[in-house]
């Protein structure tokens, strides 16, 4: 009996020990497991956010694009952004942006400014008031300040009466760092002296956020059109021009000169001198305003019209991610077919025609006398010495009401077209990101499509599929009995 016990006793001893032994190897291998996941930690914590952090947003939210990669990566001038916000109050978007910037190029430096430490800092930067998370950016002596709601952007919306927000940081940053280490800035000469319209806010914005300077110039005050301009903005005139005006644009353009014109019928007809212009170049204008006869090219009435757009550096971006602009209450071109210097970038369809009773007009029918499409209501003239004209035939199309009904299309399409004279810049057409649903512009034939299709095909589908089998049913039951 005691040889039993003893026996036990060594067995339970070698156990123990046994045990005592795999606990502290599984000790031992978890501890430096730990230690390993603490060191990567550090390790992976200390790379740039880039390599660390994926965006699977819908929206590229947390991306850069290759247009920002360029401009930051050709660097060569120390740039420092200044984060004004207080501590626990830096918005996670921002610091992830801040952070991929910093990551691309060693010339960029993220400074934070805590308002409560720096409570003046900003003032030497901006009059406006400064909220949080807003930034500055600066390089010798040039600097540009980004408030917080240019870079949370927020717009009416015309369908629901509510306002969308976007995104703009990676615009805003790109073109402040574009703006302040860029010596010659491109000059945009915008005319006045014939009515011309205020340019409306959202489009003055993009200009100046693609750090581009307008001066106001009157061709009556001079004897040509300064050098230094390197492009020429017509904007919605009211009133004709003299000949002796449309004779110097002329000889400017035919002299290397660029020359944007954004202007339709008035309501006291034609700007005939103004207008007179494209003759030099084969284009005809017609009286009166466009009207569309096909209900898949206009919105809304058939006076909005979406033409059709061809294939050109300014329309490209635009067809290849399916925006479409729509051009309001337009003036009529027509190409002659041997202007080879004539490019028609937006044209309507052939069911089109131009009333010629304009703003009097009282029906959307064809009536006698008016003048049948299809017709050019924006186009580009290649002059001589490398000079261009793009010329948008609707004068409306940048109010805020139409572009947003375009989703923005109306003013990008304009930005493209200033883009091209003025030269490209990889720091514009940087698009904002929508934090909200987008909506869709719809022609009024697929509006109709819709609605038959939502309230009478699908419904009465429905209903005949649940005729046939509760029939179906029936049958089997009877003749199962």
């Amino acid at each position: 009996m005691k040889k039993w016990k003893l026996l036990l006793s060594a067995e339970w001893a070698d156990r123990n020990r046994a045990a005592f032994q795999g606990g502290t190897y599984a000790l031992t291998i978890t501890a430096v497991v730990l230690a390993i996941l603490v060191v990567l930690n550090i390790l992976v914590s200390a790379l740039p956010s880039g390599l660390t952090k994926f965006d699977i947003s819908a929206s590229k939210l947390y991306s850069i694009t290759s247009n920002t990669k360029v401009v930051v990566n050709a660097l060569d001038k120390d740039v420092t952004i200044y984060w004004i916000v207080q501590s626990g109050e830096e918005d996670d978007v921002i610091e992830t942006l801040l952070g991929k910037y910093d990551s691309l190029s060693d010339h960029i430096t993220i400074v934070k400014k805590n308002p409560d430490v720096y409570p003046t800092f900003a003032e030497q930067y901006t009059n406006e008031p400064v909220q949080n998370n807003s930034l500055v950016v600066e390089c010798g002596e040039r600097s540009r300040f980004i408030g917080y709601d240019d870079i949370y952007v927020q717009e009416m919306d015309i369908y629901s009466y509510s306002y969308n927000t976007s995104f703009d940081g990676e615009g805003a940053l790109t073109s402040a760092i574009d703006y302040v280490t860029t010596e010659d800035l491109p000059q945009l000469y915008v005319l006045e002296g014939h009515g011309e319209q205020e340019l409306p806010a959202n489009f003055k914005e993009q200009i100046e956020k693609e750090s581009i300077e307008t001066n106001t110039l009157s061709l009556l005050t001079v004897d040509e059109i300064p050098e230094e301009a390197d492009a020429l903005l017509i904007y919605e005139p009211s009133s004709d021009l003299s000949k002796e005006e449309v004779d110097m644009l002329y000889e400017y353009a035919e002299a290397g000169g660029k020359l944007l014109v954004i202007a339709g019928p008035t309501e006291d007809g034609i700007l005939e001198n103004l207008y007179g212009l494209l003759a030099n170049y084969g284009v005809e204008t017609c009286e009166g305003i466009v009207v569309e006869g096909n209900r898949d090219n206009y919105t809304m009435q058939p006076h909005i019209l979406l033409p059709q757009m061809s294939s050109h550096k300014i329309t490209d971006s635009l067809i290849e991610e399916s925006y479409y602009p729509n051009m309001p209450i337009s003036q009529g071109m027509l190409v002659n077919d041997s202007s080879s210097a004539v490019t028609a970038l937006l044209t309507t369809t052939d069911k089109s025609f131009s009333k010629i009773a304009g703003y009097d007009l009282t029906t959307y029918e064809k009536e006698e006398g008016d003048i049948d499409g299809p017709f050019a209501v924006a186009l580009s003239i290649d002059c001589a010495n490398e000079g261009q004209i793009v010329w948008f035939s609707s004068a409306a199309f940048l109010d805020d009401m139409y572009n947003a009904l375009s989703s923005g299309s109306n003013s990008d399409l304009a930005m493209n077209a200033l883009s091209s004279l003025i030269g490209e810049s990889e720091a514009m057409a940087i698009r904002s990101k929508s934090l909200n649903y987008n909506y869709l512009s719809i022609t009024d034939s697929t509006a109709s499509l819709l609605k038959t299709l939502m309230i009478g095909v699908f419904p009465l589908g429905y209903l005949g599929i649940g005729a046939v089998v509760i029939l179906k049913r029936r049958r089997e039951q009877n003749e199962a009995g």
